[in-house]
């Protein structure tokens, strides 16, 4: 029987699962409750959710074509990966990677600006969110296996001149991409994001994290950004967030996530995180960072990049005023407006 398939008898949950609680009950945390075990009884025997088509019918903001790419995903087949790809298939690109709590719906408005300054705007959803593929357990996620998605997805879709917004998760993930292969990006933006190595305040910063949402029973995608965000969002725009995910059980790309980042020396992304955290001080390709005033002045500081990145060195960075966490919601046409003129002059 696979780990995945192997489950408590009186709980429903996993062996992984159950330690994962255990340790969380620890941190006095709770890993979820009833739902999460009607949420894999009811997903036992498959391998991927699909979130059904007219769940992105009539969503605000958000008229795009779908497009999709089946990306091999280890023990779990091939699941299909979302992407937005809008504009001149000859420009340069604009790679647009989205955090947690959120989907490619959050660069719904900076995608227009993009394409209007004559640039390919490429935002996909992480496996897990949005109108990509979901894995059937929480289990069946790791950060290896993200990392691995982002550069599949980018050699598959052979770019030749690409620019990613390393957004949150974009960044955690992004980041060890171009520490391990620079030849697949041409540029790099960093916005509200830094790569996972137990940097002075990390630990503390991410446990807080994992106490405010994992204890609840129904996980908060729309209300994470309504929360993250300076700038009020409509009950409408909330809705949207959540449009991805029908029930709790389409949820388990979100939960996974806060399981897989690491937060301790003996967790596996570590080593690997570090070493390419080296690799990034030989970066020598254009680095700027675009960061909300409420997120520069935190544990996760623009400035730790800038200052060891040498790509970096001499870029014209953004601070932007008066925005929340969720940056690319709050602020998508200053986003824009940065990372074009970023560009245009690398």
């Amino acid at each position: 029987m696979s780990k995945s398939a192997e489950r408590h008898k009186e709980t429903g949950l996993s062996r992984r699962e159950l330690g994962l609680a255990a340790g969380m009950a620890g941190l006095g945390l709770s890993f979820g409750g009833a739902h999460i075990q009607a949420a894999y009884a009811a997903t036992q025997g498959a391998n991927i959710l699909r979130t059904p088509d007219e769940r992105f019918d009539d969503l605000p903001d958000y008229d795009f074509s779908p497009n999709y790419l089946e990306i091999p995903y280890g023990a779990s087949g091939s699941p299909r990966v979302h992407y937005i790809d809008e504009g001149d298939r000859n420009a340069p690109v604009v790679l647009c990677f989205h955090g947690q709590g959120s989907w490619s719906y959050i660069y719904r408005k900076a995608i227009p600006k993009f394409v209007d300054a004559g640039l390919r705007v490429v935002a996909p959803d992480f496996i897990g969110f949005g109108r990509s593929d979901k894995l059937a357990s929480v289990e069946d996620y790791s950060f290896k296996a993200h990392v691995e998605w982002i550069k599949s997805f980018v050699r598959e879709m052979n770019f030749k001149d690409v620019t990613p917004i390393m957004f949150d998760w974009g960044g955690f993930f992004g980041l060890r991409v171009a520490g391990e292969n620079p030849e697949l990006f041409t540029r790099i933006v960093l916005s509200n994001t830094q790569l996972p190595t137990l940097f002075d305040g990390e630990s503390a910063w991410f446990n807080r994290f994992r106490a405010t949402v994992l204890g609840m029973d129904s996980f908060p995608m729309g209300k994470m950004v309504a929360g993250g965000v300076s700038n009020k969002i409509g009950p409408e725009i909330v809705a949207a967030y959540d449009a991805p995910f029908p029930d709790e059980s389409y949820k388990t790309g979100p939960r996974a996530f806060p399981m897989i980042h690491p937060i301790t020396e003996y967790d596996a992304p570590i080593a690997a995180n570090r070493a390419a955290w080296q690799a990034l001080a030989s970066f020598d390709k254009p680095v700027l960072t675009v960061f909300a005033d409420s997120t520069a002045a935190s544990a996760m500081s623009p400035l730790m990049s800038q200052d060891h990145i040498p790509g970096a060195k001499g870029q014209n960075h953004v601070i932007i005023e008066n925005a929340g966490f969720y940056v690319v919601e709050d602020a998508p046409e200053q986003l824009a407006d940065a990372v074009t003129a970023f560009i245009e002059a690398n």
